[in-house]
């Protein structure tokens, strides 16, 4: 394989920066008299999606000054993250190798996410849930080095400083340009990156795409380790994961298909960005937001993860937009 051009070349890429920021007026919004933007990150490019690209550069440029040619990282079955990094190192001559969660996977005919990595190119390592939770031992990590030789690790989800430093362009896009700026979180990273971005005056959501209540600690981790310390106004809403990871409610169903039909958009991601418009529909209704709020929300793309039902529990502390229970299951 043809080994990774000079830095310039990460430029032919073509990225569409800084990305689309369209205003979609929205019944849901509109009555509580606030305005809804939707940050088209989804729209950057067609292989390194919204905040892939934004957090994938910022490592192949480490990569690139370091004369690294190899690239491995972590992901589940349906990982956006592998996805991306495979697409890299296709466009850009660099070898990678993904380490996938699940052993079991190894005898099974590969679903269309992990086809498309090795399509790419991409090495796929599967290992025990087991050895995958060993993923930040530096003892696991010299055995992966001991059985493909040198690489760059990019942690799973692509969340690291180099990355959170990248996603900080995305909060710097958006200045001025909304009060309140939302974004789906699977590892944080960013969430960490996008406010620290941001004006005086501006705060970041996350919305939380697992259980476990987690998220904030690993943010202000994230943004300790990229600047120092904490940076911005941010805060992780964890009501509206519908479940977990992958999980759908009728609700979530009902709201994803008619906010894509009124404006447009094609079927929304389920597992993060359905969620958090969702989540701030929600947080209008429960008069979250003052009158004349203007809100930007982050589409950072396409899952091609199939989500599952939960079951709905009539207790849940989340409220969906129009009163609907959301089955989220708290967290």
């Amino acid at each position: 394989m043809e080994h990774l051009k000079p830095l310039e070349s990460l430029e032919s890429l073509a990225p569409r920066l800084p990305s689309p920021l369209t205003e979609a007026a929205d019944e849901h919004f509109s009555r509580h008299g606030v305005r809804l933007l939707l940050k088209r990150d989804d729209l950057i490019h067609p292989d390194l999606v919204g905040n892939k690209w934004r957090k994938l550069v910022p490592n192949l440029r480490a990569a690139a000054r370091a004369g690294e040619h190899t690239l491995l990282t972590f992901g589940g079955a349906y990982s956006n993250h592998l996805r991306a990094t495979a697409a890299a190192g296709r466009l850009l001559g660099l070898s990678t190798i993904g380490v996938v969660r699940g052993e079991e996977l190894a005898g099974r005919p590969l679903n269309d996410s992990l086809a498309r990595c090795a399509a790419d190119g991409m090495r796929l390592h599967f290992v025990t849930r087991a050895d995958y939770r060993r993923r930040d031992d530096p003892e696991w990590t010299a055995a992966l080095r001991d059985r493909f030789g040198p690489f760059r690790l990019i942690p799973e989800g692509g969340s690291n400083a180099e990355a959170v430093r990248g996603a900080a362009e995305l909060g710097r896009e958006l200045r001025g340009a909304a009060d309140v700026v939302a974004v789906a979180c699977g590892t944080g990273g960013t969430l960490a990156g996008l406010a620290a971005g941001l004006a005086d005056g501006q705060r970041a959501i996350g919305f939380a795409a697992l259980r476990g209540g987690f998220l904030a600690g690993e943010v202000e981790r994230l943004q300790r380790a990229a600047f120092g310390g904490r940076r911005g106004a941010w805060s992780v809403e964890d009501r509206f994961h519908c479940g977990g990871f992958a999980r759908t409610t009728d609700a979530l169903e009902s709201f994803a298909r008619g906010f894509a039909a009124r404006h447009g958009l094609p079927d929304l991601d389920r597992v993060y960005v359905a969620k958090t418009l969702y989540g701030l529909a929600a947080l209008a209704g429960e008069g979250a937001f003052p009158r004349g709020t203007a809100v930007a929300a982050v589409v950072t793309g396409q899952s091609p993860c199939p989500v599952r039902p939960s079951p709905v529990r009539p207790n849940s502390r989340a409220s969906a937009p129009g009163g609907v229970t959301n089955a989220s299951g708290g967290g």
